[in-house]
């Protein structure tokens, strides 16, 4: 290879990893593949309660549930929180958790906890879940405290899942 050739090589290779790079520490999107920092849950399954938090330090926490959420901002309460998004249960869309309607409860079970907590996007789509599967409207905050008043239990149903799951 002559050295011509070995430098335009060089420089692509060099602009190839600069890309790489801003990419993988931009935040700009985070893949499907990602799994949750405290449980391994992947976004590819639980896109429909994914929580993105960003902290002012420009890091971005990706986490399966509100469950997971509150774990988060527990262990990190050094690292102020600017925004939070959820993704929205139909949509998987992600929206700012304090425009999200949400709905506490319902049949349907919840993510990594026995108390479903979700969020919709639109007013009529929590009250469509509500009439199909039954539940409360609530804010963030109400979600929030029911996050940490359930962590308990949650905690303890979770372990006790991956006990049984380990004997099978």
């Amino acid at each position: 290879m002559d050295k011509t050739r070995s430098n335009h090589f060089n420089k692509a290779f060099f602009l190839l990893a600069i890309l790489t790079g801003m990419l993988m520490f931009s935040g700009v999107a985070l893949a499907d593949n990602d799994s949750c920092i405290h449980c391994g849950m992947l976004k590819a399954k639980y896109g429909h309660s994914w929580v993105i938090i960003e902290h002012d330090n420009d890091t971005l926490e990706g986490v399966c549930s509100v469950h997971c959420a509150a774990i988060d901002m527990a262990l990190h309460t050094d690292k102020p929180v600017i925004k939070i998004t959820v993704a929205d249960y139909n949509t998987k869309q992600q929206i700012n958790v304090d425009q999200a309607f949400w709905v506490i409860g319902g049949d349907k079970m919840g993510v990594m906890t026995a108390r479903a907590k979700w969020a919709f996007s639109t007013k009529d789509a929590a009250d469509n879940f509500i009439k199909k599967h039954g539940g409360k409207p609530a804010t963030y905050e109400e979600v929030m405290t029911a996050a940490f008043a359930d962590m308990q239990a949650d905690t303890l149903m979770i372990q006790k899942k991956r006990r049984m799951m380990k004997k099978h």
